[in-house]
């Protein structure tokens, strides 16, 4: 059964101008846009609660120093403002002890105005992330990474289940891409590389709900590039720059690039070291042969950041038993 959350993402998905002409051959997939498209109907909705008497919590936690994790951690908190949320931000030092963090989830679980419990991943050394993300009460867990959560998905039990955030967006777009090809996702070659908690098994189990048939690549999978020839739809989540070269790609894929990585730039003789954004897919060369892609930045990664927002939204709305 479709869930509150899935229901809610895919009325705001009439997403009409989020895949344009790239230059090349490919449809290029603008996350950009259909974020936006789907905070306005966060907005909306949470302007309605409002009127209620329901404001949406996001209670976000951060442990340590970590600058990329500040810079996330910052970036969720002022979307949660700008879609009129209640938001607050817990900072801990990073020689806090594991204690001290699950006594904060806890009075957070009892706090009634959190509807959502957002942990920074990663965290220090000396904390076990899994007993941290246990502790989250599961109608909180708006990052969707509970056990409770993550069986609801296996199961099929989406009506009480929060989607990962970045599977789940990354499932609008390709449905989004597949509405603009003229195809459908039931019985499309679906191949998913990487096998993460956090996007590659919840990708797997969102595209098996969708009656597509899934296969998931991993480092001790044979002859990747093969497997990636036969995807009608093509998800790569592995971490490495660029693996994914364009040549394996099967002409007119639909390629979700989910990769975020960092590289040297070319610079100058005598210019500081500069660094640019590439993702899993060598994407000069997939764009010449796929139907639809992402581009990195600007395809998936925008996306997070909406649907935790969503799922923020929809958390408030269960709670409130509405």
């Amino acid at each position: 059964m479709q869930s509150q959350a899935a229901a809610f993402i895919r009325d705001s998905a009439k997403a009409d101008g989020i895949l344009r002409p790239s230059g090349e051959r490919a449809l290029l997939i603008d996350g950009r846009a259909a974020a936006d498209r789907l905070l306005e109907k966060v907005r909306s909705e949470a302007e309605t609660l409002l009127r209620r008497g329901i404001k949406p919590g996001l209670a976000t936690v951060l442990v340590g120093d970590d600058p990329a994790s500040r810079v996330y951690v910052g970036s969720k908190g002022r979307a949660a403002r700008s879609c009129g949320f209640h938001s607050v931000q817990h900072d801990l030092a990073a020689s806090a002890s594991e204690a001290d963090l699950l006594a904060l989830v806890r009075q957070l679980n009892a706090d009634a105005a959190t509807h959502g419990i957002l942990v920074q991943l990663p965290l220090p050394k000396a904390i076990a992330a899994t007993r941290v993300i246990e502790a989250i009460a599961p109608e909180k867990d708006v990052d969707g990474f509970s056990p409770v959560n993550a069986g609801r998905i296996a199961i099929g039990e989406m009506e009480r289940a929060f989607v990962p955030c970045t599977p789940a967006g990354a499932l609008l777009l390709i449905e989004e891409a597949a509405k603009a090809l003229g195809r459908k996702l039931q019985a499309a070659d679906a191949l998913i590389v990487g096998r993460s908690n956090i996007v590659g098994k919840p990708m797997a189990q969102l595209l098996l709900q969708a009656n597509a048939t899934v296969t998931i690549a991993h480092s001790r999978s044979a002859d990747v590039p093969a497997l990636v020839g036969r995807a009608d739809i093509l998800v790569a989540a592995v971490g490495r720059p660029e693996m994914i070269r364009g040549d394996w790609v099967k002409p007119g894929a639909i390629v979700i690039d989910v990769g975020i990585n960092r590289v040297p730039r070319d610079t100058a003789p005598g210019e500081p070291p500069k660094t640019r954004l590439v993702g899993d897919v060598g994407f000069s060369e997939a764009v010449k042969r796929a139907g639809a892609i992402t581009p990195v930045p600007g395809g998936v990664g925008p996306m997070t950041i909406a649907m935790l927002m969503a799922n923020t939204l929809t958390a408030a709305k269960r709670l409130a038993g509405s």
